[in-house]
């Protein structure tokens, strides 16, 4: 059995789009707006084949303050995301989820590629970057839920206790489907890649482990440490 890549010519890329027309073309007939839809499939491709480029580019130059800049970006980014929720609470909480995603999913990602994967050299980009997205977007997401049911709990009245319990296990409700459903439910993305790619089911699941206890782990230290650090900022100036 060949385990090549099959490499995707533009003409077999433009077929997967045949599905996508005939979605369209059911909006349109139910006279739905394709506004948004379009808009939708048009960011998609030039995020991507954007993305595309630059990793290209970033993998190719293999420089070790490159890959903790575009880290650095990435940190920044999620941690200002991430309270989203909470807009008009974001300056205040900003660095508290900014520490909690770099304690939770910097040291979380700091393990993984050092002591688990070993990679060498150890920034290598094909590694650190993919990996970082994943730690870093988990993270972000359960900063993000903790933040807006903590205020919604509170906002109700509740003790600060209640209310951070509350936070606490709305932000792991997606962490927890996500452990319950891979294997049964879904194949996750780095497991499918791996196997589209040729690499052994048996590694591949080895892999998908790993990920899974990554996610599980930047998930609770990010939320714990996001909790415990705005609790003075919340409870004695009530968020505002």
């Amino acid at each position: 059995m060949d385990n090549a890549v099959i490499t995707l010519s533009l003409p077999q890329l433009a077929l997967a789009f045949v599905p996508v027309v005939i979605a369209l073309f059911i909006l349109v007939k139910w006279s739905y707006s394709v506004g948004n839809a379009l808009y939708a499939i048009g960011r998609m491709l030039a995020q991507l084949l954007l993305i595309g480029y630059i990793l290209a580019w970033i993998f190719g130059a293999g420089n070790s303050w490159l890959i903790l800049l575009v880290l650095a970006i990435m940190l920044l980014a999620s941690s200002w995301i991430a309270l989203g929720t909470v807009q008009e609470h974001r300056r205040l909480l900003l660095s508290a989820s900014l520490v909690s995603i770099v304690l939770g999913g910097g040291v979380t990602l700091a393990l993984i590629t050092q002591a688990v994967l070993q990679i060498e050299p150890w920034y290598l980009p094909r590694y650190m970057i993919p990996l970082a997205g994943m730690v870093f977007a988990n993270a972000m997401t359960s900063v993000s839920l903790a933040a807006e049911r903590l205020y919604a709990e509170l906002n109700h009245g509740q003790a600060w206790e209640e209310a951070r319990l509350a936070a606490y296990q709305a932000a792991m409700i997606p962490v927890f489907n996500a452990l319950l459903a891979v294997g049964i439910v879904s194949l996750p993305g780095m497991m499918t890649g791996q196997i589209l790619s040729g690499v052994s089911p048996l590694i591949a699941a080895r892999y998908q482990i790993m990920v899974m206890c990554m996610i599980f782990a930047s998930a609770g230290i990010s939320t714990a440490v996001f909790l415990a650090l705005i609790r003075h900022r919340v409870v004695s100036g009530k968020g505002a």
